[in-house]
């Protein structure tokens, strides 16, 4: 019945986008999280687009030239008609103000297409499918499935709507604040002088340790005490869900644990705690990603887009080894390399520090001494080199207990929840170690009172 007509598209739309964004390269940051090349009907559109996304991977400038160069490199110029369509292009788009309306046409065109292909996918289903109905049943759901988990795209969420709807109340905005701000203090008095007076602007900043050591949560806190102090904060996460990253704020700053607050096992003083607050971090400028499997492409335009909305100041990335590579070498360590610098470059462009997490090696546990090292960097590549800072978290009672404590050092206390916190790359100033304590039951780090009598780094040969 359909197999004479085209397939949906939209040619105008898709002209329009990459008209856009070769009038107004930063525009791109808007579509690029949605659109796919795959999404053009044109070939020609597609292949502009895909150009103008491998620029933008790259962090440079786009426009009629710089597209033009980068068809001419893909042998591609030709296939588009030459540097006249992109001239077209622009002659015909006079403002990129309706980039995102224009995306949304051509997204929708591309549902159509990929449902009229799921249609066809299941009508052979029906034909030729299993003995098994539940098996062909399956199938088809699948099928349908992947249109509408493509549709899923994550999105910056402030810190009060993820409250709000943990308490049930959806009726509250984030007003956008701007500002500025020289550097991003870290909230930990020791941490911050070392980093002189905290992270500068343009840092990338790598938080490294083994599992369960506590990287997401200082680097949370962190977060926290950086937007208390006026910064504006972004936090992607492609290890945990929004709402999980607002429990463990919430359950951080009310001093509530965190057991009974996932199970609502909560005493009066509990809630009266948490409504507290609730009221202290609705007003922090925190918004938080947790859209998953992102490229470092994504991350970039996320985090630029941020910046253009609300004056970005600091960004934390949980973590780095879940961040995929472009796809263009198999070697993980040539991807991670690429990646760290990527983020070091979108650091520079945001003018911005970036804090990434960032899994250790397992060589750690075969060693007597189980400090970290630089060399101890999971899938490294150049991380290292790329790196502004690099820190690692080191807890002396995960690896050995008290009794075997008190036999080797009878006169010293035992260190339990102490958090060493070790730089061991600083590429503008000191490399040392400070000791923060781990409260567990409400999952937070928090500075060593005076009189704690714990030195700054424990004894390294046990």
């Amino acid at each position: 019945m359909y197999t004479d007509q085209l397939p949906p598209n939209d040619i105008e739309a898709e002209e329009a986008v990459i008209g856009s964004i070769l009038i107004d390269g930063d525009s791109i940051n808007r579509v690029a999280e949605k659109l796919q090349p795959n999404d053009f009907f044109s070939e020609r559109n597609r292949l502009c687009y895909k150009a103008c996304l491998s620029i933008m991977e790259r962090g440079d400038a786009i426009n009629q030239i710089t597209v033009a160069n980068e068809l001419q490199l893909t042998n591609d110029l030709e296939s588009i008609s030459g540097t006249s369509y992109l001239s077209q292009l622009v002659l015909s788009t006079p403002t990129s103000i309706h980039i995102e309306h224009y995306c949304d046409l051509v997204y929708r065109a591309s549902i159509m297409r990929r449902l009229i292909e799921a249609g066809s996918d299941i009508v052979s289903l029906g034909y030729n499918g299993t003995p098994n109905v539940d098996t062909t049943l399956t199938d088809a759901e699948e099928l349908l499935f992947q249109i509408r988990s493509g549709e899923q795209r994550g999105d910056f969420t402030h810190i009060r709507a993820l409250l709000d709807e943990y308490m049930g109340d959806r009726n509250s905005e984030h007003e956008n604040q701007l500002h500025s701000i020289t550097k991003v203090r870290t909230g930990f008095e020791d941490l911050d002088a070392i980093l002189g007076n905290g992270m500068q602007r343009s840092d990338l900043f790598i938080l490294a340790a083994r599992p369960s050591l506590g990287k997401s949560t200082l680097a949370f806190n962190i977060a926290r005490n950086a937007a208390s102090d006026g910064a504006c904060v972004g936090i992607i996460s492609l290890e945990m869900s929004k709402e999980q990253i607002a429990v463990r704020l919430l359950s951080s700053e009310a001093k509530v644990n965190s057991k009974n607050l996932d199970i609502r096992l909560l005493s009066d003083r509990d809630e009266a705690r948490l409504m507290d607050a609730m009221g202290v971090l609705s007003d922090l400028p925190i918004y938080v990603d947790d859209a998953p499997i992102q490229t470092i492409m994504d991350i970039r335009a996320r985090a630029k887009r941020l910046k253009m909305e609300y004056n970005l100041d600091f960004l934390v990335i949980d973590y780095l080894q879940l961040i995929s590579g472009s796809g263009r070498s198999d070697n993980r360590v040539q991807e991670m390399g690429e990646i760290s610098r990527s983020l070091k470059g979108l650091a520079r462009d945001l003018n911005i520090p970036i804090l990434a997490c960032s899994q250790l090696n397992r060589a750690i546990e075969q060693r007597p001494n189980h400090r970290p090292l630089l060399s101890d960097l999971r899938e490294s590549g150049s991380i290292e080199q790329d790196a502004d800072i690099v820190a690692f978290i080191y807890r002396e009672d995960v690896y050995t207990d008290e009794d075997e404590w008190q036999r080797k050092f009878p006169t010293q206390e035992y260190p339990k929840d102490i958090a060493e916190i070790i730089i061991a790359k600083h590429r503008n100033g000191p490399t040392d170690t400070i000791n923060l304590h781990f409260q567990r039951n409400w999952v937070k780090f928090e500075s060593l009172t005076a009189n704690t009598g714990f030195p700054a780094q424990q004894p390294s040969n046990i």
